[in-house]
């Protein structure tokens, strides 16, 4: 995790955006006169607030972790997708 000033992420702020986006690490952006604040690019922070709510349920919580586990066990299984009809169509008149 990077760790910045406010002066210094304030005189480099689309760099330090950049870099924070690119790199999907955070920045910790410290104040004189109050808290540190963290700053997160808009894709990890909609990544945390999905993982949230599908931990939120214990009974899905449970079935995610099981999931996990058969997948860390090589108990996984790869299946084809079917395709859906409209997006073949679409994909073809494009």
């Amino acid at each position: 995790m990077h760790v910045l000033t406010f002066s210094q992420a304030r005189a480099d702020l689309k760099q330090t955006m950049d870099d924070v986006c690119r790199d999907h690490e955070p920045a910790i952006i410290t104040r004189q006169r109050g808290e540190p604040v963290v700053m997160i690019s808009l894709e990890d922070y909609n990544g945390m607030q999905e993982t949230m709510y599908l931990l939120g349920s214990s009974a899905n919580a449970k079935r995610l972790r099981a999931s996990i586990d058969q997948l860390r066990s090589g108990k996984a299984a790869t299946h084809e997708l079917p395709i859906d009809e409209h997006e073949v169509k679409t994909t073809q008149q494009d």
